[in-house]
């Protein structure tokens, strides 16, 4: 199985947004699964992408041209693919994925992630979507799906399209345990 997992790029954060990174990589990788990422070696990226490796687990990163530019791609992985752009980059880590990790992240997480949600919705897939809510990150875009099912702007089952995480090992036995259902289209 291959997981991909979105997360911040940056190495400016609280230890406990790390050790979340390192904890989940390492689960990953002694499970034997692989990581499909967005191929940088900064912040949470490079941290989830090293445990795997040192776990025993297989690492693809997939970079745009422009970002492996900055000359901030890891050096380490099985597999790096270059992208000619963003949207050929956002295809090929969800082709190349089983399930879908949120770990804390900024723009690109959230925008990652909530396109995966729609293509999730529209039909494209039903893979496992899981938000990792380290320290409550994600708790104010919890509210924020609250609101959305309450002004029925999304429908309250829409609930089931992914799940929030208390943490590294709920995430990861969630994705083991993940079922898939049998849904009618947006507009049913």
């Amino acid at each position: 199985m291959n997981i991909c997992v979105f997360c911040s790029s940056s190495n400016s954060l609280d230890s406990v947004y790390f050790e979340e990174a390192r904890q989940l990589g390492n689960l990953i990788g002694s499970k034997g699964f692989g990581l499909v990422y967005g191929g940088t070696n900064v912040g949470l990226m490079n941290e989830v992408a090293e445990s795997v490796k040192t776990s025993g687990g297989k690492v693809m990163g997939v970079i745009p041209k422009l970002i492996n530019e900055y000359g901030i791609s890891a050096d380490f992985l099985d597999e790096l693919i270059i992208t000619p752009d963003m949207a050929e980059r956002k295809k090929l880590l969800r082709d190349k994925s089983d399930a879908f990790v949120a770990l804390p992240g900024g723009f690109g997480t959230l925008e990652e992630i909530l396109e995966v949600i729609t293509l999730k919705q529209l039909g494209y897939h039903n893979k496992a979507i899981v938000f990792v809510n380290t320290n409550n990150f994600y708790e104010n875009l919890k509210a924020q799906f609250e609101l959305s099912y309450k002004e029925k702007f999304a429908k309250a089952e829409y609930r089931k399209l992914f799940y929030f995480a208390n943490n590294y090992q709920d995430a990861i036995e969630y994705i083991e345990n993940y079922k898939i259902e049998n849904r009618g289209t947006k507009w049913d």
